[in-house]
């Protein structure tokens, strides 16, 4: 994931730090973005508050906030399904590009602050990310409803010491993502869901994985389920998960598809919960089960947590 770097001043055959206040080579990521080569870059990004629609089609690009404040450097945009023309458009970052790699910054999609959530076409995406052996690091995520889209079955998609906050289906799609050490925040809302994972087809390789992560929620979080099935096949395991926050005791809500139900087709699992929302009346996974969910088993062999 080495490339082109976009450096501050010094580099010999590079540009400089992006920059909000003009004293870098690029005012907008979107013009890092753009200037790279096709063998990617690294693209190191100065504090301040970058309004403006991202999309990374080229593969081995990186998005290094400097500093290890990731509310510091803040990619945002305020856009929805009702005012983009669907919920994949309202994405404030798009990423297609494979190898693609973030750290130390904030995605956020502002739409859901001023207005009510159940107004129609109020999904309104931060981070759509379809790019295989993808990774970020020490990223917060912040929405409300739909914030988190990683999607495309053949994607795996590591998050790693992250932050994601939302309240309706926050956490979406089909791709293989996997989530370590990250903090998932239920917001205020009437019945919240943290996931909605889509996998359409019992072989799809496609699915969530929660490894060490820990479950938050504001007061406000009234009925909070660990997930609904977008697809009938919808697959999620939360393993060594602290769930600090009260849980719906059934865990999972049913979502019907063509007058189907969806939740006799799932599998939706946990691996030693702990904490107040944990309870054992729901699937637990033997040792021997839970090993196909460990990270580079569910990666075929692939170690994200040596990427950086």
């Amino acid at each position: 994931m080495l490339g082109f770097a976009l450096l501050l001043c010094i580099a010999t055959d590079a540009g400089r730090l992006t920059a909000t206040d003009g004293s870098a080579d690029f005012k907008t990521v979107q013009a890092a973005v753009d200037a790279a080569p096709s063998s990617g870059a690294a693209i190191y990004i100065g504090p301040g508050i970058y309004r403006e629609k991202l999309v990374v089609n080229k593969a081995h690009i990186q998005l290094r906030g400097t500093g290890s404040d990731a509310s510091k450097v803040v990619l945002s945009y305020y856009d929805s399904a009702g005012t983009a023309g669907g919920t994949t458009k309202s994405a404030s970052v798009t990423v297609a590009g494979e190898d693609f790699y973030a750290e130390n910054l904030t995605m956020e999609n502002t739409f859901s602050r001023t207005r009510a959530l159940t107004q129609e076409g109020s999904q309104a995406v931060a981070l759509r990310i379809s790019g295989d052996r993808s990774v970020l690091r020490n990223v917060r995520f912040l929405g409300f409803q739909d914030t988190l889209y990683p999607t495309g079955k053949p994607a795996r998609i590591y998050f790693a010491d992250c932050y994601i906050e939302g309240n309706v289906d926050f956490i979406f799609g089909d791709a293989r993502a996997y989530f370590e050490n990250c903090e998932i925040h239920s917001l205020a809302h009437q019945v919240v869901y943290i996931t909605a994972q889509s996998k359409l087809h019992p072989d799809e390789q496609s699915g969530y994985v929660f490894s060490h992560c820990r479950l938050t929620a504001d007061a406000g979080a009234k009925s909070v389920y660990l997930g609904r099935p977008w697809r009938a096949y919808s697959t999620v395991v939360f393993m060594n998960t602290t769930m600090d926050l009260k849980i719906a005791s059934e865990g999972w809500h049913e979502w019907e598809h063509d007058g189907k139900l969806s939740l006799p087709t799932v599998f939706y699992a946990e691996y030693r919960s702990s904490g107040d929302g944990a309870n054992p009346g729901r699937r637990q996974l033997s040792d021997a089960e839970a090993k196909p969910f460990e990270l580079t088993k569910f990666f075929d062999g692939w170690n994200a947590a040596e990427v950086h």
